[in-house]
């Protein structure tokens, strides 16, 4: 890699603190992310990014870590930014239900955001091990493209419990169906198009519905079972959770949203990870999968101004130190920005954008001009623990999203950084 023209001061520290990795073959020996182990500590929940979808080498590295997190340090779940209602299916297929084929059904109509390998890998894992890794959604239904995978298991469970509401609810499922679709890409300007009234009915119906359902938790419960109406509630918020987003983005796309009005969809993922947590066995400790933008303690910013509250952010307020986001980067090579287009299959498309020289004061900066390819960087020991310390370099300031730049304080948006030297857009994907 050819060093940048402005020398990056983190570059020094980065040199002497970096650890070199061997491999980015899953299947490869997992000795060289020994150096994880430290930064993974006594974590409930380590999160791994990416600074794009869609990238070859960043799917591979995660499920190199994931490997390493589970068969080395005991992890028990797989949480994936992917709709929290849908993710019990793959949980059961995971853990031996149906056939291996079965996996490409329940994927199908989804972004192909690189869950079919990891999937594969536990149900393999998950034939021998004394106990099976789950899996789990944590996202709004379809990621935001429809409210009906959450909706409809909704009306079953209310066919059983409580059948008064049920035609409010097929009225809720009957407008959600007029703009349903397979990414928020495409459900978002259909639900913009709607009549205000339909908007207006439909956000009525599920906060009626979800009020019914908290006021009446003994009743639902005593006709049910406890876990049942959990589910059913969760379920039911990630539907208002996506409700809110569209307006959000509605309001987003026209410049009159309200700042940071699209965290509604970060805070409920990070509900839902310490939902499954709350839930699962003791001891339950979480691999998560999701952008970097998603996982960052840090609030997300662009040009100064406040864009949304991460995930990372709010796990990080409720789990303190038991929360370690690792961030996922590379220096050269392609990442896959994502062009609206309306007419493609998921509302947009696939550019392998060429990278260019990373901007100064990035972390791709300071990978440069160390000289460092395949790693990973503890950054832990370069924040300072006392006021004024002035023995560290100053921190790099911004980390690459797509072809752009996030600015934020990166050494305390993430307890480390693994880097590609390069990336690849992967060639399998269909979004024509």
């Amino acid at each position: 890699m050819p060093a940048s023209p402005h020398p990056d001061p983190f570059a020094d520290w980065l040199r002497t603190h970096a650890t070199a990795l061997a491999h980015l073959d899953p299947e490869a020996p997992l000795d060289d992310l020994e150096p994880l182990r430290a930064v993974v500590g006594d974590a409930r929940v380590v999160a791994i990014g990416e600074s794009s979808h869609f990238i070859q080498e960043f799917a591979l590295l995660r499920e190199r870590i994931l490997r390493f997190l589970v068969e080395r340090c005991g992890f028990t779940v797989l949480a994936f930014e992917y709709g929290f209602s849908e993710g019990f299916a793959l949980d059961a297929w995971a853990r031996g239900e149906g056939t291996d084929d079965a996996l490409a059904a329940h994927l199908a109509g989804t972004v192909p955001v690189g869950l079919d390998a990891p999937l594969r890998w536990l149900r393999r894992h998950n034939r021998t091990a004394p106990t099976p890794v789950r899996f789990a959604g944590v996202d709004i239904p379809a990621a935001g493209g429809s409210l009906l995978p959450a909706l409809t298991p909704v009306a079953d469970y209310l066919h059983r419990i409580d059948p008064e509401t049920l035609p409010a609810l097929q009225e809720a499922l009957r407008i959600a169906a007029t703009f349903a679709a397979g990414s928020g890409a495409v459900a978002a300007p259909a639900w913009a198009r709607l009549a205000t009234a339909e908007q207006d009915a439909l956000s009525a119906l599920l906060t009626r519905l979800l009020i019914r359902f908290r006021a009446l938790e003994p009743l639902y419960v005593s006709r049910g079972d406890q876990q049942d109406y959990d589910v059913a509630l969760r379920r039911l918020e990630g539907a208002c959770h996506a409700d809110y987003t569209f307006r959000a983005m509605a309001g987003l796309f026209a410049g009159t949203g309200l700042t940071a009005d699209t965290s509604a969809r970060d805070a409920y993922m990070a509900r839902s990870v310490l939902w499954h947590l709350d839930r699962l066995e003791p001891g339950t400790r979480v691999v998560l999968a999701a952008h970097n933008a998603h996982i960052q303690r840090t609030p997300v910013s662009f040009d100064g101004h406040l864009t949304g509250l991460p995930m990372g952010q709010h796990l990080h307020r409720a789990l303190g130190a038991a929360y370690r986001p690792l961030a996922l980067t590379s220096t050269t090579g392609h990442t896959a920005d994502m062009p609206r287009d309306e007419n493609a299959r998921f509302g947009f498309t696939i550019d392998a954008t060429p990278l260019g020289p990373a901007e100064p004061g990035s972390i791709e900066a300071a990978f440069t001009d160390a000289g460092l390819g395949l790693g990973l960087a503890d950054l832990r020991p370069a924040r300072p623990r006392s006021p004024g310390r002035t023995d560290l370099p100053p921190g790099p300031d911004r980390i690459r999203i797509q072809s752009a730049y996030l600015h934020t304080p990166v050494v305390e948006a993430f307890d480390a950084v693994l880097h590609t030297p390069t990336s690849t857009v992967t060639d399998t994907l269909d979004t024509a």
